[in-house]
């Protein structure tokens, strides 16, 4: 039996290898693979106020029709189907960032909202939703007891 010198930076190395290369493969467009596969859910943004939360989220190129919302107190589902608009008998190649096909997007909340009071709006591409909070967070008072040490 052989004596074999021990080298952790080796599998290191080798572990960066293969993440580089996985990151390559996805993110790279070849053979026809689209760069919008990748990403098919809506970038999303959420700000507090006092009274409710605001969600914001992409969704270019699509009517109001072509989106479905659902409200729990505790998350929100936004679900759609972007369709491509080049024709199938179109005989030129395309290549798109675009992104095409269905998509579902649960966004867990930070805290309970009303969800009968929910309110939508859609705009140049960016849907608003303003989620109201539930009675008992806005109200929420907590009684913090200072011991004396």
């Amino acid at each position: 039996m052989a004596i074999v010198r021990y080298s952790p930076w080796a599998e290191m190395d080798s572990v960066q290898h293969q993440i580089n290369r996985m990151f390559n493969e996805v993110l790279t467009p070849a053979n026809g693979v689209r760069f919008g596969d990748y990403s098919k859910y809506p970038a999303a943004e959420l700000t507090e106020t006092e009274e409710a939360l605001i969600l914001k989220l992409e969704l270019p190129g699509m009517q109001p029709d072509e989106i479905e919302i659902e409200a729990t107190a505790k998350s929100v589902s936004i679900s759609g189907d972007r369709k491509s608009e080049v024709a199938a008998e179109d005989k030129a190649k395309t290549r798109s960032e675009f992104r095409y096909g269905s998509f579902k997007r649960v966004i867990t909340l930070p805290l309970p909202i009303q969800n009968t009071e929910v309110k939508a709006e859609y705009k140049n591409g960016i849907l608003y939703l303003t989620l109201p909070k539930a009675e008992a967070e806005k109200n929420k008072v907590v009684k913090v007891n200072l011991s004396n040490q």
